[in-house]
């Protein structure tokens, strides 16, 4: 058999158009290779496994797939299952709830119809029970419920202060259903109930879509013969074994950008710089501090909801090289926020589809802005009845459409079937493809991977419509320059307010720095980053050359910027943070409240010393759980005291927080 000396990774990231893969040589710490297959959104696993497959491929002479020590997958799949709506059926039992904090969860907003069952028991702040679990409500519930749902949610009051109920019901409902459930307390330490709750709530929904995507890879490592352990980013950057993340998923939203981010450090070498991750729907920034990322303190917002779960602070926007190019009243041109398909792209999939785009241009009529457009299915999508509700407009539509692409003006030649095609590309259930800033840089030759014909007709078409006139070679140069230039004036604008920190208001000023003018009249305009910026992810080559200039900031683009997400995935570190707390009720009682439960103490020094001893405990079982080797753990202490207070006996309140770091138990 084939040793190697050094340990080999691979990395895997899914994007809105490409799944990357990095081959990495962790000891080396180099990049040996990578891959690129286009991301099938009907299917992620076809991408996921076409990726592995190619970086595979490459090992260096000598090794065999068995050498591989690590597998390591960063997903869009929870991120978009919230922001569209979709997951499991579920049931929801929250415990010592009154009605208010069941309206607060914002539960019945968040999914209309879903059940929700409210039942005795809970605890004070002291962690002590106020009542009893009430067992015998509890299946009565599930009498009504089990049979409709695949997994379940719980959430107890003050269970952060003793999680016996939230506990004891889950051994209940296991034991009478066999179905996965999900804990509050196991996804946040904080005190606000309801929040926990919904977070609770949408990781039961996220837990079959997430398992079927962990055993899609894990089916493909086996015919690889890849016999090593596969691991989830986490949303904070972190990585956790298959296995754990398959239990809670939600913990995934936004690990795309967070991979970006442990990619672009490691591959730059900086510990400060503003990342701008551009991927062909989105463009995510964040920021590197001191070799730390931001972290969102209020928790991951994702589709409108605020939930509890640690990742980075990153603002994610509608911008990629795949994005929308609208051709608005008195041909104003506009850019995103919505994706879809580049006509380059679709083209190079479907050769056939460049007569279509000819007989488009050979209408006599001209000008209509269905030309030059397609509706097809999600690359790798099955047949099937769809899980979405639909109208029976839209199920008319959706029967027709195929995954060989059709003309729009063909399938939407109504608005009441535009209507249709527009709310299913919402649902996922169909992709329209169009002209988008890809395209223009195959106009302009600063792209060349996709069917270059295409883009030019696609191009000529979207020049016709705006200037009402047979395109010339110079008029579609000057549109395709047009979205390009639009494209970087939107990322430069991008860079800059995650530079301020806010989103200030378009006004002249800016707009001239943007827009790559420089002057307002006499006076020359620069607005600067600070720190560098470090460009990854596919088109950034394209674009940020010239945001780079306008700025006038410098702009890094590490050697395989292009896969920094998949280098990411597969650099990451295992880490767990743990949080105990001591109250004192300033007559000489002091409560450690931790996860597993509540315990009084009599001395304070005892207490916060069992306090230390538990959350660094609990922290490095938890990293060796998740798949580390060796954590290391840091221990931080906050107290408020009593005024005038001279020793601990005058505690008030300690919080004590346990970091444990190790790096992923590789095999090979």
């Amino acid at each position: 058999m084939a040793s190697s000396s050094a340990s080999y990774l691979i990395g895997v990231d899914t994007g809105g158009t490409y799944t990357d893969a990095a081959l990495i040589e962790a000891r080396g710490h180099r990049v040996v290779a990578r891959a690129k297959a286009i991301t099938t959104k009907g299917d992620l696993a076809i991408g996921v496994v076409e990726a592995i497959t190619q970086a595979v491929a490459q090992l260096p002479q000598g090794l065999q797939p068995r050498d591989i020590g690590l597998v390591s997958v960063s997903t869009t799949l929870a991120t978009n299952a919230v922001v569209e709506g979709h997951g499991s059926p579920i049931g929801v039992v929250l415990i010592g709830f009154d009605a208010p904090m069941v309206e607060r969860t914002g539960i019945a907003q968040a999914f209309p119809g879903l059940p929700v069952e409210v039942i005795a028991g809970g605890h004070d702040h002291n962690g002590d029970a106020r009542v009893p679990l009430d067992l015998p409500a509890l299946d009565a519930a599930l009498d009504r419920i089990a049979a409709r749902v695949d997994a379940f949610a719980v959430a107890s009051t003050f269970a952060v202060r003793n999680a016996a109920h939230e506990h004891a019901a889950r051994a209940h409902i296991q034991a009478r259903t066999g179905k996965p459930v999900t804990l509050s307390t196991e996804l946040s330490t904080d005190l606000d109930a309801p929040r926990r709750a919904l977070t609770a709530a949408l990781n039961a929904r996220l837990i079959a879509r997430v398992s079927t995507l962990i055993d899609a890879v894990h089916r493909a490592m086996a015919q690889l013969q890849i016999a090593c352990p596969l691991m989830i980013v986490k949303g904070d950057g972190t990585l956790a074994l298959a296995e754990t993340v398959a239990l809670r998923p939600i913990e995934t939203v936004l690990s795309g950008p967070a991979a970006s981010l442990v990619g672009a450090q490691w591959l730059s070498g900086l510990r400060s710089f503003i990342l701008s991750d551009m991927g062909g729907t989105t463009t995510d920034l964040g920021i590197l501090r001191d070799g730390r990322p931001q972290v969102s303190a209020q928790g991951a917002e994702v589709g409108g909801w605020r939930t509890m779960v640690r990742a980075i602070d990153v603002r994610t926007v509608g911008l990629g090289g795949d994005s929308e190019v609208h051709l608005g009243a008195h041909g104003k041109l506009t850019v995103g926020p919505q994706r879809v398909v580049p006509i380059a792209l679709l083209v190079a999939r479907h050769p056939e589809m460049l007569a279509l785009l000819e007989a488009d241009l050979a209408d006599i009529d001209g000008g209509s802005s269905l030309h030059g457009r397609f509706v097809l299915l999600p690359f790798g999508a099955r047949g099937g009845a769809p899980s979405a509700e639909l109208s029976a407009r839209e199920r008319e539509v959706l029967d027709k459409v195929t995954a060989v692409p059709q003309p729009l003006r063909r399938l939407g030649g109504s608005l009441a079937a535009q209507r249709a095609i527009a709310s299913l590309k919402r649902k996922g259930l169909v992709q329209v493809a169009g002209f988008t800033p890809s395209d223009a840089a195959h106009v302009l030759g600063l792209q060349s991977n996709w069917s270059v014909p295409a883009a030019q007709m696609a191009a000529q078409l979207a020049c016709r419509l705006r200037d009402m006139k047979l395109p010339t070679p110079e008029r579609t140069a000057q549109f395709a320059q047009d979205v390009w230039s639009e494209t970087v004036r939107l990322s430069a604008r991008t860079v800059l307010d995650t530079a301020f920190g806010e989103h200030l208001r378009e006004d002249r000023l800016l707009h001239a720095v943007c827009a790559g003018d420089g002057t307002l009249g006499l006076a020359r305009i620069t607005v600067t980053p600070t720190v560098p910026v470090v460009a990854v992810g596919g088109p950034v080559l394209v674009y940020y050359r010239e945001v780079a200039r306008r700025l006038g900031c410098e702009v890094v683009f590490p050697e395989h910027c292009e896969v920094a997400n998949a280098v990411g995935a597969a650099t990451g570190v295992v880490a767990q943070s743990v949080t105990v707390r001591v109250v004192g009720d300033g007559s000489g009682l002091f409560q450690l409240h931790a996860p597993v439960g509540a315990r009084p103490f009599t001395d304070p020094q005892a207490a916060l010393q069992a306090a230390e001893e538990l959350a660094r405990q609990t922290a490095a079982d938890a990293v060796v759980a998740m798949g580390a080797s060796d954590p290391q753990v840091r221990v931080t202490v906050q107290k408020t005291m009593l005024p005038n207070a001279v020793s601990d006996t005058g505690l008030l309140e300690a919080v004590v927080v346990a970091e444990a770091i190790g790096r992923p138990q590789a095999v090979g």
